[in-house]
């Protein structure tokens, strides 16, 4: 699953260095196979920012991206357009959404957002959002857990207060905006799946053994 994420990340123009952050012997042991530059991280920490942030104390860069191991099915494009907002100096963090599914909408693993009619958010929920009481048609967005942060917004996330709406939802992005960082998302028409159930593995095998065929 991980060399899915790894070719896909270097294929990506944008990027000019990769690095697997990890705290799992196994993953480390797999990088050291396949000669890919990585880096163990303590197993204490709470979330994948926090992760990067480690690493940002020896690798400095002005913009570090958060690339899943858990998605398998990411495209350059997928970073191609999480950079894109980067051209508004204003913005601090970005991350994608694309048009949600039917059988998502009321997945609580399908996280949803809604964003302002300039791509800022306004909210993350596994809940479905926006609540349709009229029944109105209405667009729903998922959530693709990728992002990209600017090294001041990346140094000020483990100092920011701890948000009560992170620990509702168990979701590290609302840290941002509960403390006014200015968090931005790009649509993509290109969805993924995150692989966090045994079921999700089997659909992920299905589409890249298809891929492989082609």
């Amino acid at each position: 699953m991980l060399a899915w994420v790894w070719e896909a990340a270097r294929a990506c123009p944008q990027l000019d260095e990769l690095l697997v952050v990890t705290d799992s012997e196994e993953v480390a042991d797999l990088c050291l196979k396949n000669g890919w530059p990585y880096q163990m991280t303590s197993p204490s920490l709470p979330s994948g920012t926090d992760r990067v942030h480690a690493i940002a104390q020896s690798i400095d860069a002005e913009i570090y991206v958060n690339i899943q191991g858990d998605e398998p099915l990411l495209r350059p494009e997928h970073l191609t357009a999480l950079l894109e907002p980067f051209s508004q100096p204003h913005v601090e963090v970005s991350t994608l959404k694309v048009l949600c599914t039917p059988e998502n909408i009321h997945n609580p693993n399908a996280v949803k957002v809604v964003t302002a009619s300039d791509g800022r958010a306004l909210y993350f929920s596994r809940a479905t959002i926006p609540y349709n009481r009229d029944g109105h048609p209405v667009q729903y967005w998922k959530h693709i857990g990728l992002y990209a942060y600017c090294k001041t917004a990346l140094m000020r996330f483990p100092t920011l207060p701890a948000s009560a709406l992170e620990s509702i939802e168990r979701l590290e992005q609302l840290r941002f905006l509960e403390n006014g960082v200015n968090l931005y998302v790009a649509p993509t028409p290109f969805d993924t799946i995150g692989v966090d159930t045994e079921e999700d593995l089997h659909r992920v095998e299905s589409i890249l053994l298809d891929q492989t065929r082609r």
